[in-house]
């Protein structure tokens, strides 16, 4: 499906709109990195910040200390998410198992 043709002001606010999400998920998982915030504490938050319900689980997880790429993917398939999965896809035993695993 084609995207409709987008006006220059309509594609400049598109732009600013996406660079501000960005932003915003690197912010969180700044946060994370540093815990200043919990790994439920963002997933309890997800549900209201549409920018942090695309961010992908994979990134979220790999963002934790001590957690890197082969750990989260490891994790990921043990509880049966998929690599592709976005933090709003998640269901709510996979959010429980994820909080379990990475407190």
């Amino acid at each position: 499906m084609a995207l409709p043709p987008l006006t220059a002001e309509q594609r400049a606010e598109a732009l600013k709109k996406a660079a501000a999400a960005r932003k915003h998920r690197a912010e969180i998982k700044a946060d994370l990195k540093t815990r200043k915030r919990t790994l439920s504490q963002i997933l309890a938050a997800a549900s209201q910040d549409e920018a942090l319900s695309k961010m992908k689980v994979v990134s979220l997880l790999e963002a934790l200390p001590r957690v890197g790429t082969k750990t989260a993917a490891a994790a990921m398939e043990e509880i049966g998410i998929s690599p592709a999965r976005r933090i709003r896809g998640l269901g709510p035993n996979q959010t429980e198992e994820l909080i379990k695993r990475f407190g």
